[in-house]
């Protein structure tokens, strides 16, 4: 691709890459000094520097380190997630040379580390966008993957000086996040758009810049779901840890027994109940996404919530012949489904289906949803403790 506003597919949905331009950007002889310095050489993973018209450039290769790998696992469990960057600027991928292609990519140092470990025995040069250690695609869409960052990057690193050429290839998932035209106009360089796999560059290029209809199409397979659970189950499970303790310990208040006997009976189903809703939005969610009914991600939880809490409650073997039975019953059928529906929305931002218009349409009818089906479900569970523990 020469712009950006050409089509990519997505999971054989077609979506527009629009260009993002937002306001004037630094330009004159100010601009290249209002960029942060360059690429420390005492980064873990730098192993030396190239010598370039424009000074030293850090080395590196395409070999990832175990460190490399354990940060990526901490990373995936959201350990120093936000944390996970490099320095922003120009790397040396090999032994590249005045006339070696340029790749772009952003300073999370997962989406670095992909991009160079897909590209053994090849030499690149790699410039780093300012992401705040943000991936490709979600830069993109906040800005920072952006024309006026690029802009800036390209004038820092003094690539004019260090290559013969004036091409640059982004990411396909940075598109939304660049205007070419402008890039060319400020900077003289070329933005082409490469596949949006980084394992698919070699091709690309061995086929002169031309990528395939496969190339084109960002799959959301049962691996790249099941990939996003273990940070979203760990961001959940603080407050959800938080919640399930307070409902231990008031599931002692009513109940036929004493109140030890009744934390580790009532409280104690209260509290697997809601993790195992936690759990269920979590992990089952991107699992079974496209299996489960509905268009919109709250109402594939909400339907998700309602088969876990029904056989929740066929093993807890509640009594439906009286009054507090049947409201206990209706209590967990209001929280669980809002839990699970709840945290099923997490995954929008990390889907192919979803659009920022249709997001924002779905949260306008499914957040007062959720809410007043949690609150009530909790105060009918709240009220049967009380009214209990005064009889």
């Amino acid at each position: 691709m020469t712009n950006s506003t050409e089509k990519a597919s997505t999971s054989g949905k077609t979506l527009e890459m629009l260009p993002l331009f937002t306001g004037p950007a630094p330009c004159g002889p100010d601009a290249a000094d209002a960029a942060p310095a360059r690429p420390r050489l005492d980064q873990p993973f730098v192993l030396g520097s190239v010598a370039t018209p424009a000074g030293p450039v850090p080395r590196v290769t395409s070999r990832l380190e175990g460190s490399d790998r354990w940060g990526t696992l901490k990373a995936r469990w959201g350990v120093g997630r936000m944390d996970y960057a490099v320095d922003p600027g120009l790397y040396a991928l090999g032994k590249p040379d005045r006339e070696s292609p340029v790749l772009v990519s952003a300073s999370y140092k997962m989406s670095f580390d992909r991009l160079r470990e897909a590209l053994p025995g090849r030499n690149f040069w790699v410039l780093v966008l300012d992401t705040k250690g943000i991936n490709v695609w979600c830069a993109a869409g906040k800005g920072t993957f952006g024309t006026d960052e690029l802009v800036l990057r390209i004038a820092a690193s003094g690539l004019a000086d260090v290559v013969n050429h004036r091409t640059l290839i982004l990411p396909q998932l940075g598109a939304p996040g660049v205007a070419a035209h402008t890039v060319k106009k400020r900077s003289g360089f070329v933005v082409r758009y490469g596949p949006i796999k980084a394992e698919d560059i070699p091709a690309y290029l061995d086929a002169g810049n031309r990528a395939t209809e496969a190339m084109r199409v960002k799959t959301f397979t049962l691996r790249e779901r099941a990939v996003l659970i273990p940070v979203e189950l760990v961001e959940a499970l603080r407050p959800a840890l938080i919640v399930a303790a307070a409902l231990f310990f008031l599931g002692g208040l009513g109940g036929p027994a004493g109140y030890w006997a009744n934390v580790l009976h009532e409280g104690a189903f209260a509290a697997l109940a809601f993790l195992g809703a936690a759990a269920g939005g979590t992990v089952l969610t991107p699992l079974l996404l496209p299996y489960l009914p509905g268009r919109a991600f709250a109402a594939k939880g909400l339907w998700l919530g309602l088969l876990f809490a029904a056989a929740v409650l066929s093993l807890a073997g509640i009594d439906l012949t009286g009054w507090p039975g049947r409201f206990e019953t209706l209590a967990w059928l209001l929280i669980i489904p809002a839990v699970t529906a709840y945290l099923a929305m997490n995954f929008t931002g990390c889907s192919t289906y979803t659009a920022l218009s249709g997001v924002n349409r779905e949260m306008r009818w499914a957040l007062p949803l959720e809410i007043g089906m949690g609150l009530t479900g909790l105060l009918i569970w709240i009220a049967l403790r009380l009214v209990g523990a005064g009889a």
